[in-house]
């Protein structure tokens, strides 16, 4: 056991290769484990950042952001750039489009662009200002667009086609009228 944090050093019957986060140790189709690439929050960056691992993001960035893996924009973080990656998760302000598998805006997030993804998530108190799509989603391919009716083309309900439980009827307490014998009996 170390002094600090309590870990454990691998025994000598142990592989040190169990431990490694390098990709290319050995352990073909694992990939690693946290973030291989971490800007801090007293970190400012500028320019293109391509990467085939997973980023996160804490301090000011401005560019382009290409990855293969996820990315995570902390509460701290203030990124003026378009991302496009795997998995996008939002906590801080980001102001550009934002593009990916699955793009998940928690409730510090604040997006200032347009938002790309199959699945879109959101957090109450999370913050948009652009336009959402949803892309290749499968229950989009079974769809027949073509097959719904234009809002010209949809006829006004009457009153008189509602069914009872849909139309508007005042409850009976809204409707008996009291009388002035009764306002004598109750005290």
């Amino acid at each position: 056991m170390s002094i600090f944090g309590g870990r454990r050093h691998p025994s000598s019957t142990e592989s040190p290769e169990e431990f490694s986060l390098d990709p290319h140790s050995g352990n073909p189709g694992r990939s690693p484990v946290g973030f291989e690439t971490v800007l801090g929050p007293s970190a400012t960056l500028r320019g293109d950042l391509k990467c085939q691992a997973n980023v996160r993001l804490d301090g000011t960035f401005e560019g382009t952001l290409e990855i293969d893996g996820n990315v995570l924009v902390g509460e701290t973080a203030k990124i003026t750039a378009d991302i496009h990656a795997k998995n996008v998760s939002i906590a801080g302000a980001v102001r550009g489009n934002v593009s990916g598998k699955k793009v998940q805006i928690l409730r510090t997030g604040r997006v200032w662009g347009d938002i790309a993804a199959v699945s879109i998530a959101t957090e109450d108190g999370a913050f948009i200002d652009g336009k959402i799509t949803m892309v290749s989603h499968e229950a989009a391919s079974a769809f027949d667009l073509a097959s719904l009716p234009l809002p010209d083309e949809l006829e006004p309900l009457a009153d008189e086609d509602l069914s009872p439980a849909e139309s508007p009827q005042e409850s009976p307490e809204e409707t008996e009228v009291e009388s002035p014998d009764d306002s004598d009996e109750r005290v």
